[in-house]
């Protein structure tokens, strides 16, 4: 087909698909497992590879000095994502494992564990059914460089490492009013966490180990290896001031392992930009084209540029601006459809804005197969928007635009021959913000994926908030839970 006579038209869907069910990370996953793995009988592996279907379950280790809160805000994680909790010691709990029972005869002699041994068991736990399908949250463990390494050789990398942090002084008197139910191994502590039952009181007994002394040695051992093994783990890491209420602490280690890591895939952005007259949509679009070499698509603009080709189109949507009259959304999908099916907005992406301006025109536009894959809401007060609009006029010698507050015309000559667009007066103007607010609901809940973004601000400041919600993956979503706006 010849490019120049007629644009070369691609279906919507295809990228649509791609990216909704993570073709590109499946077939990198799968890769990278075959060459970890490398089977005998490669295509049986990818089939059972596929079948398990867990390719996105939490894979998360939790680090951190003593009484720097790991086995709780691991538990917390598991309860959170229903992933599987592990730890040393419950590790070697199982008594049915050569390995374990291997681990356990070192144990019983006094002596040291070899990492090989401990690498091996982790892969075996990691290997069974609820760690596969469910996920894990290693607590503790690595603790030395040597270990990172060698689960890493195992073919085992967790996604996230949070590693808590907390002053040392601190940690020590915390750890000090550390007591331990020897019927449930509960932890609790006789300042932040203290039973309410008497009887659980009289149980709690202080664990061995806790003195300033002995906290002191191995807070020396931690911090001597901490930074061995964030070295094995680059850019898989976060550190939390553990030093604040637990509740703060899950909240932030939450945000963190829900995070996507950045994916080799190809990303092609598809952004639309909703918000108030005045919000600066334009300005925000033009600045994204520009930068990214995405194509900026502006309705109103392509609806005008279909009536000056003098297609019959064109010739359909004429009547409709001539008398500043609603254009029906079948003609605008027709001209906006044309235009997002090129093939430059399906390579490079696009960033619309003028359209949909409700819920049943964004409904129409994703039966049609232009799915953005980011929204965001541009937010400004009424007066802010206000004062943008009816404070700007035109000169009409030069075309320049000026602003009463933020751009005054230079000279006075140019000052008097200033003219205001008629929709730009107070009136019309509140009349359309009351149309937008009229709609800004059920447009929200129509895009589950909502970013707000605080319009009321620089406009590159703006612009630079949008970047990082763009070229970020959104993060994942806690099973269970409905999507956050």
């Amino acid at each position: 087909m010849e490019a120049t006579a007629k644009p070369l038209l691609i279906p919507p869907q295809m990228a649509v698909y791609a990216e909704e069910h993570q073709v590109f990370d499946i077939l990198q996953n799968m890769v990278q497992n075959l060459l970890m793995d490398r089977p005998d009988d490669p295509v049986q592996y990818l089939i059972h590879h596929l079948r398990k279907d867990n390719d996105g379950v939490p894979r998360i280790v939790v680090l951190g000095p003593p009484a720097s809160g790991k086995h709780t805000m691991a538990k917390l994680l598991c309860k959170r994502l229903n992933a599987t909790h592990l730890t040393p010691e419950n590790i070697l709990s199982n008594d049915v494992s050569a390995l374990v029972e291997e681990a356990l005869s070192y144990k019983g002699k006094d002596q040291e564990i070899p990492d090989v041994l401990w690498a091996r068991i982790i892969q075996e736990r990691l290997s069974e059914v609820d760690c596969a399908k469910r996920g894990w949250v290693i607590e503790g463990f690595p603790q030395t460089r040597e270990q990172g390494l060698l689960l890493q050789m195992n073919g085992i990398s967790p996604d996230h490492i949070v590693v808590l942090d907390a002053p040392d002084i601190v940690l020590i008197e915390r750890n000090m009013g550390k007591r331990i139910d020897p019927t449930t191994g509960e932890i609790y502590h006789t300042t932040f966490d203290w039973p309410e039952d008497p009887e659980v009181q009289k149980n709690l007994v202080e664990p061995a180990g806790i003195s300033e002394e002995e906290t002191g040695k191995r807070l020396l051992e931690y911090h001597r290896n901490i930074l061995g093994i964030l070295r094995a783990f680059p850019k898989k890491y976060k550190k939390i001031n553990a030093d604040q209420p637990c509740m703060d602490v899950l909240s932030q280690a939450l945000t963190y392992v829900l995070s996507k890591p950045r994916s080799l895939a190809p990303f092609t952005p598809r952004i639309l930009l909703y918000g108030p007259p005045g919000s600066g949509r334009s300005l925000q679009a033009a600045l994204l084209a520009q930068k990214y070499d995405i194509i900026n698509v502006s309705c109103g603009q392509i609806l005008k540029e279909a009536v000056a080709d003098q297609k019959k189109i064109g010739q359909l949507i004429e009547p409709y601006i001539e008398n500043e009259q609603q254009v029906p959304d079948n003609l605008v999908l027709r001209v906006l459809g044309d235009r997002l099916s090129r093939l430059d907005c399906t390579t490079r992406g696009w960033v619309l804005h003028g359209f949909p301006r409700d819920a049943e025109q964004a409904a129409l536009l994703n039966d049609a197969g232009y799915i953005p894959n980011r929204v965001f809401f541009l937010d400004i007060p009424d007066d802010v928007a206000i004062e943008r609009l009816s404070l700007r006029m035109t000169d009409p010698v030069s075309g320049e635009r000026y602003h009463s507050l933020y751009r005054p015309a230079p000279r006075v000559d140019v000052h008097r021959r200033l003219q205001q667009n008629p929709a730009d007066s107070e009136q019309k103007v509140q009349a359309r913000l009351d149309m937008y607010h009229a709609s800004a609901e059920e447009l929200e809940e129509f895009y589950q994926d909502v970013i707000h973004v605080n319009a009321d601000q620089d406009p590159h400041t703006v612009c630079e908030f949008i970047e990082s919600c763009v070229v970020k993956p959104l993060p994942k979503r806690i099973p269970g839970e409905p999507p956050s706006p």
